[in-house]
């Protein structure tokens, strides 16, 4: 199909406005991420039903799983006597017989499973063992409507949710599988014959892929030749197509990207071997690892060239990230430029920038901080002493680079956790005057393959080593009524003269009541628990100062248990903490949680980690925590982050100015990110501005899917 095809679908149009939805459906479908023509049509089946080969109620054998289609001829509600569990029982029948279905303690099912209506059910039947009799229990089901049975197969709409294999999709309340399965039939029966082949037929005859309209077809409603596994594995050759189209037009932006870098005609050639950074490297009270040394080896080779370094160094908690960052900002200082060192959030740059200050103390450097908690006065000040170039580093947030502040010389930017906030776009840089050195620090660790998917417009560094010394933290996992075992610990670490933390969350929905939790708990701590003790208070929404000098007292024994927010959640290196109990663990994030136990295991003594679940916690939750009970390693955390979070979430992909991956999952297709990505890199560099005619389709979906993020203004 040719550009015309392109031009007549409307891709961006509001889903409010398709044919079928209106204002209320739209709202949910915006819950569950579909805001456009093009998120609905790619908003792909989570799994499948083999609904082709109906049984019938006659024909049920107690074992094996089945898929029925029934009538709902009464239900009621009732309780059992000891256990208090509520059964939400209905009577189906089919024009063959009878069965009972119950679901345990989902009494709700009551106001939306009536008399009358029309059921698809899946599930397993069992013999019940009182009476012999079949019956189901917990099946998944749907909702086909009010007809008599009779009528089953009277439309063509029908046939759409039974009598195949059938697509099921996630739901929210007031949107069913149902409802979708209408919607994207309806969609692709009015446009597929309008649907445009994306991708060079050089690409599709290189990896044996099938043109875009029949995949989208078939991913929404596959053929019975289609074994149901595949499907639900997400392996089928339409599901690879998909997901090449997705990391093909990823590594394409990307490509783009890392050229515009390439090609920027101004860098800094740094001298590298100054007095100083040996100076700063000498007064470190360790050696650095081998993996430090390459880094920084690599970091170094990088400055020397004259063009702009845009580098990332990714390492688990504590493998000193934050020395190769302060060793790159010394290059920059000592060859007559500015820093800049960015942190998502004030807590984290207040954080940095008292560890820059201890690390710095000694070298004459003048050191800022610019936030908005300071006051107007403060800012402007600051701000003043940047542009005339007294402050040799600036600390703060990505509000430094935005929001008006000039720089005198700006040589070295070093952005931490950067998937946190969002892409550094460089053209910003630029077009301030700025050319500097882009160092990005990220903590969560990731294979370096994936780490492509997500930088690739970056070279990368890894940090695989940890200091000398670490021990490994034991991790237990304890609920809320092993409290006083949790306080025996720490009263054991304390009595042997070691220091500990207690860390709260804070929730931003319900911040304040967390933080006045937090408060009182350390006075209930403090004068009932471990009065013997010398214990202190430390939250984000004290003074930069009054959070310097609890620090201080801590770092110098002078206060003997922390009671914290996750504000210590980086930057915090004090070897004789030993113990950390974790308050309500299961509200927070794996990243956060491997953080927050990076603060103990600093030293040469054993230490513990101890997460204290709430009441009330989950089984999904409760296998979350587990994860760190088993796993010390950040690599193999992270793994198991993206199978509880999903690729979208853990990388920050929404929030990062990337384009969404629609169909693809960076662990299973891994082998097919590899194969998308040499092909875009392959491509650019055949077409650096994709101006050959067979490419214009392309340019012009690279543009949406990239929303503006790309300085696309040569590839129009």
């Amino acid at each position: 199909m040719n550009k015309q095809g392109e031009d007549r679908i409307p891709w961006e149009i509001d889903v409010q406005y398709i044919k079928g939805i209106g204002p209320k459906r739209a709202y949910c479908l915006r819950k569950l991420g579909v805001n456009n023509f093009e998120d609905l049509l790619y908003f792909v089946p989570w799994r499948y039903e083999d609904r082709g080969n109906l049984k019938k109620i006659s024909e049920i054998t107690a074992g094996e799983e089945l898929t029925l289609s029934v009538q709902i001829h009464s239900t009621r509600v009732h309780s059992t006597p000891r256990k208090r569990f509520q059964i939400f029982e209905l009577m189906a029948r089919d024009e063959t017989g009878w069965l009972l279905v119950k679901w345990f303690n989902q009494s709700y099912l009551k106001k939306v499973l009536k008399k009358g209506q029309r059921l698809m059910l899946s599930g397993r039947v069992r013999a019940n063992p009182y009476h012999g009799r079949a019956e189901m229990e917990n099946p998944q089901y749907e909702i086909l409507g009010q007809e008599p049975l009779q009528n089953r197969f009277s439309s063509g709409e029908e046939l759409l949710h039974t009598g195949r294999i059938v697509p099921i999709y996630h739901e929210t309340h007031g949107l069913t599988s149902r409802v979708i399965r209408s919607l994207i039939k309806s969609l692709l029966d009015t446009w597929s014959e309008y649907i445009p082949e994306v991708l060079p037929q050089e690409i599709l005859d290189r990896h044996r892929l099938p043109r875009l309209g029949p995949a989208l077809q078939q991913l929404h409603f596959p053929d019975r030749a289609e074994q149901l596994e595949v499907l639900n594995r997400g392996v089928t050759e339409f599901h690879r197509r998909l997901v090449f189209d997705d990391f093909f037009l990823l590594q394409l932006g990307l490509a783009y990207k890392r050229r515009e870098v390439e090609e920027e005609k101004e860098g800094i050639a740094f001298a590298t071997h100054g007095k100083g950074v040996d100076r700063f490297l000498r007064q470190l009270p360790f050696g650095l690892t081998g993996a430090l040394k390459r880094v920084i080896e690599e970091i170094r080779e990088d400055m020397a060239r004259p063009r702009p370094m845009n580098r990332l160094v990714q390492g688990d908690v504590g493998c000193g990230k934050t020395l190769v960052a302060l060793m790159a900002l010394l290059i920059a200082i000592e060859n007559g430029y500015q820093g800049v060192f960015m942190a998502p959030t004030e807590i984290l740059a207040e954080q940095h920038y008292l560890t820059v200050m201890r690390l710095f103390s000694e070298l004459g450097l003048n050191v800022a901080l610019l936030t908005r908690g300071l006051g107007k006065k403060e800012r402007v000040a600051v701000g003043r002493q940047i542009e005339i170039g007294e402050v040799h580093l600036a600390v703060g947030t990505h509000a430094l680079i935005q929001e008006g502040v000039r720089f005198k010389r700006l040589g070295m930017v070093i952005i931490d956790e950067q998937h946190k906030f969002g892409v550094l776009q460089r053209r910003d840089l630029v077009k301030k005057g700025y050319h500097p050195d882009v160092l990005i620090m990220t903590a969560t660790p990731i294979p370096r393959t994936l780490a492509l998917s997500v930088y690739g417009d970056m070279d990368v560094s890894i940090i695989d080593e940890l200091p000398p010394g670490r021990s490994p933290i034991e991790t237990i996992l304890l609920d809320s009524s092993k409290r006083v075992g949790a306080y025996e610990i720490l009263s054991r670490e304390l009595s042997a003269g070691h220091q500990a933390y207690v860390v709260y969350p804070l929730v931003e929905e319900s911040e304040k009541t967390d933080l006045k939790a937090a408060i009182q708990m350390s006075k209930n701590l403090k004068e009932n628990i471990f009065c013997s003790w010398r214990v202190g208070l430390l939250h984000g929404k004290m003074r930069t100062e009054e959070k310097e000098k609890v620090m201080s007292q801590f770092r110098d024994h002078q206060i003997d248990l922390l009671v914290a927010t996750s504000v210590i959640e980086v930057g915090i290196d004090i070897p004789n903490a030993t113990v950390i109990l974790v308050e309500y663990a299961e509200r927070f994030g794996l990243a956060q949680l491997h953080q927050l136990r990076g603060r103990v295991g600093r030293g040469q003594q054993r230490s513990i980690c101890i997460l204290m679940a709430g009441t009330g916690l989950t089984e999904e939750a409760r296998c979350r925590l587990e994860v760190l009970v088993r796993y010390q390693d950040g690599f193999a955390i992270a793994e198991q982050d993206l199978i509880f979070r999903g690729p979208g979430e853990f990388f920050g992909i929404r929030q990062s100015g990337l384009p969404d991956l629609k169909v693809a999952n960076l662990i299973r297709d891994v082998k097919v990110l590899e194969l998308a990505r040499r092909e875009a890199f392959g491509l650019l560099e055949r077409d650096p501005m994709l101006h050959q005619p067979e490419h214009g389709l392309l340019r012009s979906v690279l543009h949406r899917r990239w929303k503006g993020k790309l300085d696309l203004r040569d590839i129009h």
